[in-house]
């Protein structure tokens, strides 16, 4: 039966060509835009992650309440021995130290006199550890653009952006004005020993990238810093068992509200909690449930009037079936198994095709740092597709379900047909 159904739609390619482009094109785009907004989520997760708040992320109270104002003055104190206890707890993180903070990079002439300067965003991480995990989150040695990573003490790194526009060299000395945890003023001449790209433009235009020994010594914070942040071993974030690992640690640092100290004690947050995300996530994940409905009901309106158009076409040939004694319901199940072959040839037609312009996507990506100068998102320049197992499946839900559901709405006129009107019909 379904070789002779095959053959029909074969044979007769206007009983299946507009619906199978109709299919294909539908399904392609939903394939399409699924992995590109999933693509365009991990990036923006990834980047969030790496270079703001880690998987997990362990503030003060007071810190975590003004965190986007970087109040250095509100940070941790006796790092090292929370860090000892964070990978004895929970050894399945890469734990690491980092301070957010902000100041004017001053550039001085040959005279020793101000030449240029610019307010900047520094990020201070461990760059010199043998052992850092720095070394694999932030990849600081394929970001330089010029120069080299920093070895030593006293050398930082500048992104290009901010190099450029104060035409920075590698080797010129730079002067770091800023406060210290105390509230007095720092003055620290710097190395800039490279520049660095990340592919991020709030972040290549204004960064400062620096050993988190000599933003302590600095800013006068021994044993200090903003935050101390957990990244999973495999780079994944991982919600569950982000949420168990905070849950553990606040459990264990309870603090008593009334407590002259509670301010100051250690609290433990996740990546969505504390990135901002958590809302555009959810926006997202709905957003990605509109475009599937969206794709659906529009397939299930053209397919219902293709199938009303190809019913009055055929009306001739299905009063023929039904005058030689065809059952009504045998009728109908024949045309909702020819809609099922449709659907399933234009879901997977159509299907290898988003997924053929999705891998490309996913390995070079799309440059979008042009309409993104202004922005202060860590969104990166390339924004690549992300292909999942839901991506092969997605497309077959509006393609198959939208042609059945119209064939089967039109095809209720099948029950409408009178046996004595057959004769007068055929007789004209």
């Amino acid at each position: 039966m379904i070789r002779f159904l095959l053959n029909g739609l074969l044979r007769d390619r206007s009983r299946s060509l507009f619906p199978l482009l109709t299919v294909f094109f539908g399904v392609l785009l939903t394939v399409f835009l699924q992995a590109w907004i999933n693509g365009a989520i991990t990036s923006v997760v990834d980047s969030t992650a790496r270079y703001r708040t880690g998987h997990v992320l362990v503030m003060t109270r007071a810190y975590a309440k003004e965190a986007d104002q970087m109040p250095i003055d509100l940070a941790l104190l006796g790092v090292d021995t929370l860090m000892t206890g964070l990978r004895h707890d929970d050894p399945d993180l890469l734990w690491t130290p980092r301070i957010s903070f902000g100041g004017l990079l001053d550039i001085p002439d040959e005279h020793h006199e101000t030449r240029a300067q610019a307010p900047v965003r520094g990020m201070a991480v461990d760059l010199l550890s043998p052992d850092s995990p720095e070394r694999t989150i932030l990849d600081v040695r394929d970001a330089v653009v010029r120069g080299r990573a920093p070895v030593r003490h006293g050398e930082i790194l500048v992104g290009e952006d901010l190099a450029e526009r104060l035409q920075i060299q590698p080797g010129d000395t730079a002067t770091l004005i800023s406060s210290t945890m105390y509230g007095s003023m720092s003055i620290t001449n710097f190395v800039v020993v490279g520049t660095l790209r990340f592919g991020i433009v709030a972040m290549d235009k204004g960064t400062l990238v620096a050993d988190v020994a000599d933003i302590q010594q600095a800013l006068d914070m021994a044993d200090g810093a903003g935050e101390i942040i957990g990244f999973f071993r495999d780079g994944v974030y991982h919600e569950e068992r982000a949420n168990a690992v905070a849950a553990g640690f606040n459990q264990r640092f309870a603090a008593v509200p009334s407590s002259p100290t509670a301010a100051f004690a250690p609290v433990m947050g996740t990546l969505r909690t504390q990135s901002g995300l958590s809302d555009y996530l959810d926006y997202i994940d709905a957003f990605s449930v509109v475009i599937v409905g969206v794709f659906l009901v529009a397939m299930f309106v053209v397919l219902w009037n293709a199938g009303l158009t190809g019913s009055l076409r055929r009306y001739g040939e299905l009063g023929v079936r039904l005058a030689v004694g065809e059952d009504k319901t045998h009728v109908y199940l024949t045309l909702l198994a020819e809609s099922l072959l449709i659907g399933v040839i234009g879901s997977a037609a159509g299907t290898l095709a988003g997924l053929t312009v999705a891998y490309y996507l996913q390995i070079h990506g799309f440059n979008i740092g042009t309409i993104m100068k202004d922005s202060t998102m860590l969104i990166p320049n390339i924004v690549r597709a992300r292909v999942t197992p839901l991506t092969f499946v997605i497309g077959f839900l509006p393609g198959v379900l939208a042609t059945l559901s119209g064939t089967a709405l039109s095809g209720i006129g099948i029950y409408k047909r009178q046996t004595s009107q057959l004769f007068k019909e055929l007789e004209s």
